[in-house]
């Protein structure tokens, strides 16, 4: 499986830093499948803080290796669990089990006002998760332990006239 990072460096070895805000899956190093959405968030991190360049680093992982030897969480489509378990992570509230991979729908800026209006109570979970089904929704992995970042071998960036 080929898996992107976009930001306003190259991350050739992926570090679990702690962060100032509370994010979809919680702790650890973001990733995607999707180059145009890595591509994307490269953008907005470099314009954010006006740093360094945008960047998108490329990885390799054996995906059977990793899921078969590390405990994993995997949300297939934006369900009722993955909703509960990103509005917990986003309000800082999750405190249910750790794992080292968690795998999902990724509820980006174009669902994030979908998001706001639930975690306000002005969206029932039902009207949220319809809301979301015509979304196009991306996906994220999420390494949130040494032992995972372990299995991601860097194979360098995308290239400066894909942006």
């Amino acid at each position: 499986m080929i898996l992107y990072h976009g930001s306003n460096y190259v991350v050739e070895n992926p570090k679990l830093i702690p962060q100032n805000r509370f994010l979809d899956f919680g702790y650890g190093f973001y990733t995607t499948t999707n180059k145009a959405q890595a591509i994307s968030f490269a953008e907005k991190v470099y314009k954010r803080k006006k740093v360094g360049s945008k960047q998108v680093s490329i990885y390799v992982v054996d995906e059977d290796k990793l899921f078969s030897e590390c405990s994993v969480l995997k949300f297939d489509s934006p369900s009722e669990a993955w909703l509960d378990f990103v509005s917990d992570n986003r309000s800082g509230n999750y405190d249910g089990e750790n794992f080292d991979v968690i795998y999902g729908p990724v509820a980006n800026d174009d669902v994030y006002a979908t998001f706001t209006l639930y975690q306000s109570g002005y969206l029932s979970k039902e009207q949220t998760l319809d809301a979301l089904k015509i979304k196009k929704l991306y996906n994220q992995m999420v390494f949130a332990t040494e032992k995972a970042l372990s299995f991601l071998k860097y194979s360098g960036t995308v290239p400066e006239d894909e942006f």
